[in-house]
């Protein structure tokens, strides 16, 4: 579990650095850059510059965590640096070390750049996270400083007493950029490889094989006896000599390992000495020779030392020796520890002196000085290591000497009884191994001759089950031959049934699909089909769907003929072109008892040539010779002719391009708009010229009628307002994912309505500016300016209409547009009521004179006045007659039919036969043939609402 933790301390950073040098790839694996690289990855924008500063805080804390998981996992009761299991756990510090530095460096050189852009209120939560992390890294660096093992591989720089001000911007000018110096090595032809103080090769270790051939030759062949009798003492002394022997061995070999790592220890510090102090190579050398000579003394005591006993004596002696040089070894190195330290201090404050050098000159002579001191303090180091190098040296040899002569006492001992049990041993041995080699012969030609065997055997039954076998096959072979045959007969005979009864079914659904035909032609002759009206549109919609059969009849056709085992493509071809052919033709009758009568004469006959075509096509598709070359050609034709006739027959109202719908709906509503605010402004100049020219109570009754006038293009302008904002609404969510355009021409009836609407409101604020005008100036009369009035507010209902048809029910603009149209209501019924109050106060009302007066002749001026009623009622009458012939032709040219005015009642007042084309019907989906003759309710409430 805890080496897991470990492994997710050290992945973590690597994962950061990753999308980190995604995001920033100007940041080298390293993360060494200059401070002008740093500004241009973070920008101006004071957002990335806030991001990039979190990610350096991230970055550091899983590099401290790091540092934290490898701290945690040492054992501080000793030395653990020194060990190989510790320095391979703190050698990845280093690189920690060294992306601290730096990683410090960037973080505080970006938050004196927040604080120089945003408040310091806001980076408080920042200034409380890089307080943590510089105390953290401040330790980190602390510890690893009084490590030996980090000492000679890097130098560790030295953080400020105190984290740096940033709410002082001068402070940033105070910051040294902390730099880990790692010493160049050394070339290999210039470091002398230091010569092994103990010469751990001279005595090879061979003591343990040694012993285990003894127990074996002592388990073999028993105990040695001498002449059939027990040991004597001399045997049990060499026994117990021997069990001293290995104690003594065990005992060897943990100074030699001890001794071992003080060595490596030692041999780190002298080469880190090495590099900075040139002169202690000298004192090496000398240490060398001395220890050359003492070398050969040690050979000359050696040669008269012979007996065990001073042996164990010289070994207690060596060990007491051993722990003596232990406590002055590890004296020594704490004083070395100490001169290293002060000695790398210099270094950083040399290094730190330097720096500021170069910053300002005003510091020259201090800096001066302090060099002078460094360098004598270097000089007193560098004595101080030399006193220490001796002091190591002479240590070093002497416990050389104890262990090389330990060394060679072993090996003698062992020596006198290699020779006496190496023979029985190998003997045994050579013994035991033929034994075994001959007991393995024995069982594999046993085995081998039982293999043999079984596979004679084996080999006897597969020949005889092959034979079986083949016999087997052939005769199974002629009875599937047979079967073959008879199944491919019987195959062919069920491919020319299916092919026959797939043809059967083409020629049934062909009959079908005549008399469908033949029933629809013969409706054309039909009196009771005269009855039957259609509309072009529908026609039309009738004939493209019958064409689009065609070409499905004809793709059904190739693939038949190419398979004619499935006609399945065929038949629905088929059912498809029968029903919306005979559509077609019975459309074209119907719509023709409504068409002109040359255009009803030419639909006829080509809906009878479509019929007669299409009869002959199926003929051909009833015979087996005239199948493959049946063509439709000709009934496309005829089609195309009814479907031509039929956008002849189309009503013309608006010629206008789908694809210019949307800008015409646009440019109507702002020529509205402007002919309203014209009118307006004509008001106002009427108004003055009428103050000008007139008095008394004309000027009153033309104030009361331009007044009202104006009131009721500002109650227009305020409908085209908000029938313009509901127009973009209706827009915005109907159109989905189309454009406006491509909206106005998919609904294109509904577009033509807005712009047939828009054009009679413009049409009639004219009409009334001109009335009211006709009015002011006596040239016109009061009625033509109701009629104006109301014809306003008839064609402000039409926009209405037209624009709630597609609005939703809870739309505010749909209720601002209701509003607005009340409102012009009761600013019409205003015009008319000041009009009509004006011309009574106007007119003058003659009274009749009844006092000379007979009898007889009052009731001739009775029947007199009755006539001229009856005259005027009877001229009232033609002219509402006219007046609904007017509507008629009107609603004839707007794409409604004719028959449907039949049921309309006659308009009750009179309008202007002057207004514009109104929009064509909304495109109602078709009727069937029953429901033709029955009135539009749509059409007929849109009248009413008109009148």
């Amino acid at each position: 579990m805890y080496v897991g933790t470990r492994i997710r301390a050290f992945s973590d950073p690597l994962f950061l650095f990753y999308f980190g040098f995604v995001q920033h790839p100007e940041f080298p694996p390293n993360l060494e850059v200059t401070d002008e690289t740093l500004d241009k990855a973070s920008g101006t924008d004071v957002n990335n510059i806030f991001q990039l500063t979190v990610e350096m805080f991230d970055y550091m804390d899983c590099e401290l965590k790091v540092a934290e998981s490898v701290f945690r996992s040492l054992d501080t009761s000793y030395a653990v640096s020194q060990t190989p299991s510790g320095q391979c756990r703190l050698a990845p510090l280093i690189q920690v070390i060294q992306d601290c530095s730096h990683l410090y460096h960037y973080t505080v050189t970006l938050m004196f750049k927040l604080h120089s852009c945003l408040p310091t209120d806001t980076l408080q939560g920042h200034r409380d996270r890089f307080y943590d992390e510089f105390h953290s890294l401040k330790s980190f660096f602390s510890r690893s400083r009084d490590m030996l093992y980090f000492k000679r591989l890097i130098q560790i720089p030295k953080l400020p007493e105190s984290p740096p001000n940033f709410l002082r911007a001068s402070a940033l000018a105070e910051h040294v950029k902390p730099v880990v110096i790692i010493p160049d090595e050394a070339p290999a032809d210039d470091i002398e490889e230091p010569e092994s103080l103990i010469e751990v090769s001279a005595a090879p270790v061979t003591e343990s094989p040694n012993l285990v051939d003894v127990d074996i030759f002592d388990a073999t062949f028993g105990p040695p006896t001498n002449n059939g009798f027990v040991k004597d003492d001399r045997d049990l002394q060499i026994d117990n000599l021997k069990k001293e022997v290995e104690l003594l061995k065990a005992e060897i070999e943990r100074v030699k390992s001890e001794a071992q790592k003080y060595i490596a220890q030692l041999k780190s510090q002298i080469n880190t000495l090495e590099t900075e102090l040139e002169e202690t190579r000298k004192l090496k050398q000398k240490a060398l020779l001395d220890n050359e000579e003492l070398r050969d003394e040690l050979e000359n005591l050696r040669k008269q030392k012979g007996d065990t006993d001073k042996t164990q004596f010289l070994l207690i002696e060596a060990e007491k020796k051993v722990q003596a040089n232990e406590q002055r070894y590890n004296k020594l190195k704490e004083k070395h520890s100490d001169l290293v330290n002060t000695h790398a201090e210099l270094l950083r404050k040399s290094a730190e002196t330097t720096k500021q050098l170069t910053v300002t000159q005003q510091t020259r002579e201090e800096v001066a000085r302090t060099k002078q001191e460094l360098e004598f303090a270097m000089e007193e180091a560098k004595r101080e290591a030399e006193t220490k190098l001796d002091d190591q040296s002479f240590i070093m040899e002497q416990l050389k000497r104890e262990l090389t002569a330990n060394k060679e006492e072993l090996s003698i001992i062992q020596s006198s009884l290699q020779s006496s049990e190496q023979v029985g041993f190998e003997t045994n041995s050579r013994l035991q191994g033929l034994e075994a080699e001959k007991d393995n012969l024995r069982k594999t030609v046993a085995a081998k001759d039982a293999e043999v065997y079984s596979l004679r055997n084996m080999i006897q039954e597969k020949e005889t089950a092959m034979r079986s076998e083949k016999d087997k096959s052939s005769r199974e072979l002629e009875e599937l031959q047979d079967k073959f045959m008879k199944k491919a007969n019987q195959e062919q005979m069920l491919q020319q049934k299916l092919l026959d009864e797939q043809f059967n079914l083409v020629q049934g659904t062909v009959r079908e699909a005549e008399n469908i035909i033949q029933d629809a032609v013969a409706k054309l002759d039909d009196p009771l089909h005269i009855r039957c009206t259609s509309s072009p549109d529908y026609l039309i919609n009738r004939a493209e769907a019958a064409l689009e059969s065609v070409n499905l009849m004809q793709q059904g056709h190739s693939e038949y003929m190419k398979n004619m085992a499935d006609a399945s493509s065929l038949l629905q071809a088929l059912t498809r072109f029968a029903h919306l052919t005979a559509d077609t033709i019975v459309n074209g009758s119907a719509t023709s008892h409504l068409a002109p009568t040359d255009h009803a004469d030419r639909l006829t006959d080509h809906c009878r040539e479509c019929g007669d075509k299409s009869l002959h096509y199926l003929t051909d598709l009833k015979d087996k010779q005239s199948i493959g070359h049946a063509d439709p050609e000709a009934v496309r034709r005829a089609m195309q002719r009814i479907l031509d006739l039929g956008q002849e027959l189309r009503p013309k109202s608006i010629d206008i391009r789908q694809d210019e719908l949307g800008d015409m709906v646009d440019k109507e509503m702002a020529q509205t708009s402007a002919a309203i605010e014209n009118a307006v402004k004509r008001i106002e100049e009427m108004m003055k010229q009428a103050r000008q020219g007139s008095s008394g109570i004309k000027l009153e009754v033309n104030e009361r009628i331009l007044n009202s006038c104006t009131d009721l293009m500002k109650a227009i302008r305020q409908l085209v307002v908000a029938s313009t904002s509901l127009q973009k609404e209706i827009v915005e969510s109907g159109r989905g994912a189309a454009t406006p355009k491509e909206f106005y021409a998919k609904n294109s009836r509904w577009t033509e309505g807005l712009i047939s609407a828009s054009k009679a409101v413009g049409w009639g604020a004219t009409q009334l500016v001109d009335s009211a005008d006709k009015v002011v100036l006596k040239t016109g009369k009061y009625e033509e300016l109701i009629v104006c009035s109301r014809e306003v507010a008839a064609s402000t209902a039409q926009l209405v209409a037209a624009s709630k048809v597609k609005a939703a029910r809870s739309s505010r603009n749909l209720s601002r547009l209701q509003q607005a149209s009340r409102h012009v209501n009761e600013m019409t019924a205003n015009v008319v009521a000041s009009t009509q109050s004006g011309q009574e106060q106007i007119e003058d009302k003659d009274t009749m004179d009844f006092s000379g007066m007979s009898r007889i002749k009052l009731k001739k001026e009775e029947i007199e006045t009755q006539v001229k009623v009856l005259e005027l009622e009877n001229k009232l009458q033609q002219e509402r007659m006219k007046l609904g012939d007017i509507r008629k032709k009107h609603y004839d040219l707007g794409g409604i039919c004719d028959d449907m005015l039949e049921d309309v009642k006659p308009p009750s007042k009179p309008e202007i036969s002057k207004k514009p084309p109104l929009s064509q019907k909304p495109n109602i989906p078709p009727k069937k043939d029953g429901q033709l003759n029955a009135p539009n309710p749509a059409y007929v409430s849109h009248l009413r609402s008109s009148q």
